[in-house]
């Protein structure tokens, strides 16, 4: 979201998108886990290749997914909202 919506949202629609955030983000670490834990099995059966860095690839999208949130958590705080 960019700054013009997320002006254009009323308080309670700014604390429903945080919630949101909030569970996506414990999703996004979850499943950050799982890939790291496939990368890591995969190693461990020496099979080092290009299998193993899709997870990788994907955790990296995610992460950088997370980023994004940032400003929705600096529109909370200028508001004086806590979620």
């Amino acid at each position: 979201m960019n700054q013009k919506e997320l002006s254009a949202l009323t308080d309670q629609e700014l604390l429903a998108e945080a919630k949101k955030m909030k569970s996506a983000s414990i999703m996004n670490a979850l499943l950050i886990g799982v890939m790291i834990g496939v990368v890591i099995w995969s190693v461990a059966k020496n099979t080092v290749g290009f299998f193993t860095l899709i997870p990788l690839f994907f955790a990296y999208k995610l992460i950088n997914k997370d980023k994004d949130h940032k400003a929705l958590k600096d529109y909370l705080k200028e508001r004086n909202l806590k979620f």
